[in-house]
C-alpha cells in the first residue's frame, strides 16, 4: 500500500470539504437559526421580523432557496421560482422559503437588500422570507459566497433534492416534477 504524507492527505481532505455545503439527500437540513432580522411576517400592513429556525420547516413540502444578497444570486434560479409561482400549489401543502444572506451583499447595498426582501414579502405574502443579517444559515450550511442553493423538503422535513449553483433546464424540470409529486401525495 502506498503511503501518502499526512500533510498532503489533510490538505486534500480540507480542500474537498471546506467549500462543500453540509446538506444531504435523505436527511433533515442541518440545524440553523436566524436571530438578527429573521422571518418577515405581515401583521395587518406592517412588516415584523421574528426569529427563525430550521425546526419550523416540517409540515409542508418546501423549496428552500438560500441566496446571497445579490441580484445575480436571486436571478440564478429564477426560472424555477417562476414555474413554482405559476403552478399556484395549494398553500396548505406547499411553501417556498427564501433565505437571503444580507451579509453576502455587495458593499453598501445592505439597506437595498433589506427593502427588496420587504417588498418581496408584500408581493408574495404566502412565501416565507427570511432575512439573515449575519449570514448564520450560510455559515451553518457552509454555502458558497455569491451563490444560491435550492433544496426540496418533503412534509417530514427530509431533503429530497439539493444543489448549490444554477440549475440546468433538466434540473428545473426535475425539481418542479418532484414538488408536484410530493404536494399531490
Amino acid at each position: 500500500m502506498k503511503k501518502i504524507p499526512l500533510l498532503t492527505l489533510s490538505v486534500a481532505l480540507l480542500a474537498s470539504t471546506s467549500w462543500a455545503h453540509t446538506i444531504q439527500n435523505g436527511a433533515p437540513l442541518p440545524t440553523a437559526s436566524v436571530t438578527e432580522h429573521g422571518e418577515l411576517t405581515l401583521k395587518d400592513k406592517d412588516l415584523v421580523y421574528a426569529n427563525w429556525q430550521t425546526e419550523q420547516l416540517p409540515g409542508k413540502v418546501r423549496v428552500i432557496q438560500a441566496i446571497a444578497g445579490r441580484s445575480s444570486a436571486k436571478e440564478m434560479n429564477a426560472p424555477l421560482m417562476d414555474a413554482i409561482t405559476a403552478a399556484d400549489f395549494d398553500d396548505a401543502r406547499y411553501q417556498t422559503t427564501t433565505i437571503i444572506n444580507q451579509d453576502d451583499a455587495m458593499w453598501g447595498t445592505g439597506g437595498f437588500v433589506k427593502s427588496s426582501a420587504e417588498d418581496s414579502k408584500r408581493e408574495f405574502s404566502w412565501s416565507s422570507i427570511v432575512l439573515d443579517e449575519n449570514g448564520s444559515v450560510a455559515k451553518a450550511w457552509r454555502l458558497k459566497e455569491e451563490s444560491a442553493l435550492i433544496a426540496v423538503l418533503d412534509e417530514k422535513g427530509m431533503v429530497r433534492f439539493v444543489k448549490e449553483g444554477k440549475l440546468s433546464e433538466d434540473e428545473v424540470n426535475q425539481v418542479f416534477s418532484l414538488v408536484a409529486e410530493l404536494v399531490n401525495q
